[in-house]
């Protein structure tokens, strides 16, 4: 089927074997997920020393923990004797140390070998040099980022560079204090797409009016077709009858106290690439965090944060945690769609992208410098 040429208002997508075909996945496990910060864990959910959850990190699974000085270490999940891994458990605590069950090499919260069997016998061993390996390890917005680079790229042209970008200054995002927010709600979503199917998703507003009338009825101006980012600084303005970010509308909670009155009734929407979205409406902030795990499927946690006082409350948030639950399982439900058709001789050379999306090809195009691939 030769390929149909071009119309001028359009632009080109990626083929769809950059979807489905796994030497792809892993050029982005490898050049992506593996190579720049990788947003892990809330920091709130390692509560006390010995506290961990274990993350899928491209190829990796990593250990964050909590030490007994109370800060937060990452490691590599493999043990330094034979290769086995330490934690199976998604998540759990430990009282001092991190102990192999192969073996019983056990290993402090800083990551120092301080015991094994017959370890008294070999005083060369180096308890530090034989230690667990560590994890470049960040904190930004009330969460661990990680990145398994030896040389990590800048953290604040990388990740904080991209509040910068869209919101014009580092100060816009900064006033929500998300890293002192509460959690309110968690949802876990285990979507069957290619997790460059939900990146592209959530940059553009092209879909808005067909498949979410609930957000569209709260940020009129979606129903246009321009997404929230379309330029640095724009946020989407409620509807003059809307009182809060609510699925009908209602009433939410009180602003935070440092937002602006520029920043009040307005949606501000921001892409951390590769796998982060962080949503800011004037009482709460949503971040997305994407885990890819196969070219096919993409599990994302999705936090809902509130000021302490309201969790601490025990209000009622259901209202505002409704509204996006149902955009993201909207817009979930397309991307799994979308999926199969990747694998169809109809999108062997891609589809085309309308002026609203064309931003988009800016993604694409970062996607191919990254990865050194040609699209397929």
């Amino acid at each position: 089927m030769p390929p149909t040429p071009l119309s001028p208002s359009l632009i080109a997508t990626l083929p769809g074997a950059s979807y489905t075909d796994p030497d792809v996945f892993r050029r982005e496990q490898e050049r992506l997920f593996e190579a720049m910060w990788f947003c892990a864990v809330r920091s709130a959910d390692l509560e006390r020393p010995g506290a961990f959850r274990t993350v899928q990190v491209g190829r990796e699974s990593v250990i964050v923990t909590r030490n007994r000085a109370g800060e937060l270490r990452a490691f590599l999940n493999v043990c330094r004797h034979r290769g086995a891994r330490l934690c199976l458990e998604e998540s759990g605590d430990v009282r001092r140390t991190l102990r192999c069950a192969y073996h019983a090499w056990t290993y402090d919260l800083d990551g120092r070998l301080v015991a094994a069997p017959h370890l008294a016998r070999m005083p060369d061993i180096d308890r530090v040099a034989y230690g667990l390996v560590t994890v470049h390890l960040r904190e930004w917005l009330g969460y661990a980022w990680v990145c398994l680079a030896g040389e990590p790229p800048s953290f604040e042209e990388t990740v904080i560079g991209a509040a910068v970008e869209r919101l014009g200054d580092a100060a816009s995002i900064e006033r929500y204090r998300t890293e002192e927010l509460a959690l309110g709600r968690r949802i876990t979503y285990d979507v069957k797409a290619n997790w460059k199917l939900i990146v592209e998703n959530f940059m553009e507003c092209y879909h808005c009016a067909t498949i979410h009338p609930e957000l569209v009825g709260v940020l009129p101006e979606f129903a246009g077709g321009y997404a929230a980012q379309y330029y640095v600084g724009h946020g989407a303005a409620f509807g003059e009858d809307v009182k809060g970010f609510t699925v009908d509308g209602g009433e939410g909670f009180g602003t935070l106290p440092e937002v602006t009155p520029e920043q009040d009734r307005r949606y501000y929407a921001i892409t951390v690439k590769p796998t982060v979205f962080v949503n800011l409406v004037p009482d709460h902030v949503i971040l997305h965090r994407m885990f890819p795990l196969a070219e096919d499927r993409t599990v994302v946690e999705c936090d809902w944060l509130y000021a302490p006082e309201v969790v601490a409350s025990g209000a009622d948030v259901s209202a505002s945690v409704e509204l996006f639950h149902r955009v993201n399982l909207q817009d979930f439900a397309v991307c799994e769609r979308t999926q199969p058709a990747m694998a169809s001789r109809a999108y062997r050379d891609g589809g085309v992208l309308v002026p609203s999306e064309h931003h988009i090809s800016l993604f694409h195009a970062w996607l191919l410098e990254k990865t050194g691939g040609s699209g397929a």
